[in-house]
């Protein structure tokens, strides 16, 4: 029988912090400080008519940093606005995504969010620490970020059957709790029956040095982050995670074609508050295609290893439904606790 040991990430106290903070007053990092939104116009005008904060949930420099930055630019140049980037990281995106629920619905707040903060996250945190897609408009799909299996060439691994042959405990690190990447590992430790152990870190960057550092055996982490070590030579791909084979990878198989039902994938999505009228959803969307459109996006696209996913905003809706529930049944038939207990 498999073992899956996970790590505790402790987040008592999460809304207490979040209702603290926004007490205290935001401090804003990224495109400028902006202390006030006038997205909408006072007067009627056509959206939008001033600064709309644009939300991430995540430090800079990550790809959902860099995604938010494209899509900012975009729309910087396709509206006529200033859609400064507001890097609110912790907690896989629930703290910026607190930010965005609570806010006015007039189009001043919007934010690129992750998939796994309404499909993952829910089952490693407490009920009242949940954060659902119910309390968002979901305004029309980014892109997608596959998740690979890397290792050190001196870990002696070289396919992901010699880590269904390991003999010692593997261990494996992750970009944090309730994120793709720990759900990926740990079932394909669970449905190769193999004993592991979890390594969490705090994104994706020193999950990276980890394995680079020959610190952990295996890790998971999202492809844009590790496909110049890949294709150095200092790391070494042994299975992706979405359901097909990627055009950056074309070489690496996926884990089912390897015999794992293992299938996870990131992917982003713009939102507005919960009311936020259609009028300011239809321009978001015009300016968003219009930017997608573009030679300068796809080749960022391309650069950044991924996989466009434009979908209407209901289609985005129904694919989180669709994921969240079979993620939950897997997490339940192979026996994954990913919940922190602390």
């Amino acid at each position: 029988m498999a073992l899956i040991s996970t790590s505790v990430l402790h987040r008592t106290g999460l809304r207490a912090g979040i209702a603290a903070t926004a007490a205290a007053g935001l401090v804003l990092t990224g495109c400028g400080g902006v202390q006030n939104s006038t997205g909408g116009s006072s007067d009627g005008g056509e959206y939008p008519s001033g600064t709309v904060e644009m939300y991430v949930g995540a430090s800079a420099g990550g790809s959902s940093d860099l995604i938010s930055r494209a899509v900012s630019k975009g729309l910087s140049d396709s509206l006529g606005a200033s859609f400064p980037v507001i890097n609110r990281e912790g907690a896989n995106g629930a703290l910026a995504a607190a930010e965005v629920a609570g806010a006015e619905p007039d189009g001043s707040t919007i934010a690129i969010q992750n998939a796994s903060l309404f499909t993952i996250t829910p089952m490693a945190v407490a009920p009242d620490e949940v954060t659902t897609i119910d309390d968002f408009e979901v305004v029309k799909g980014v892109s997608r970020d596959d998740y690979v299996l890397v290792t050190n060439p001196a870990s002696g691994y070289r396919t992901l059957d010699d880590i269904k042959n390991a003999t010692q405990v593997v261990r494996y690190g992750t970009t944090g709790v309730g994120t793709g990447a720990q759900l990926s590992a740990a079932l394909l430790f669970k449905t190769s029956n193999v004993n592991a152990q979890d390594v969490p870190f705090d994104g994706g960057a020193p999950a990276l040095a980890a394995v680079l550092g020959n610190q952990v055996d295996v890790a998971s982490i999202q492809v844009g982050e590790a496909i110049e070590n890949i294709q150095s030579g200092k790391l070494t791909p042994l299975a992706v995670f979405g359901p097909d084979r990627i055009e950056y990878l074309p070489d690496v198989p996926t884990a089912k074609e390897q015999g794992l039902d293992v299938e996870v994938t990131q992917y982003r999505f713009m939102t507005v508050p919960k009311g936020t009228p259609q009028e300011v959803k239809d321009r978001l969307i015009e300016g968003m295609e219009t930017t997608f459109a573009t030679d300068g996006y796809k080749e960022f696209n391309k650069q950044n290893s991924l996989t466009p996913m434009e979908l209407s905003g209901d289609e985005v809706v129904a694919q989180l439904q669709e994921d969240q529930q079979r993620y939950a049944d897997l997490v339940e038939q192979y026996g994954i606790n990913l919940r922190n207990e602390a």
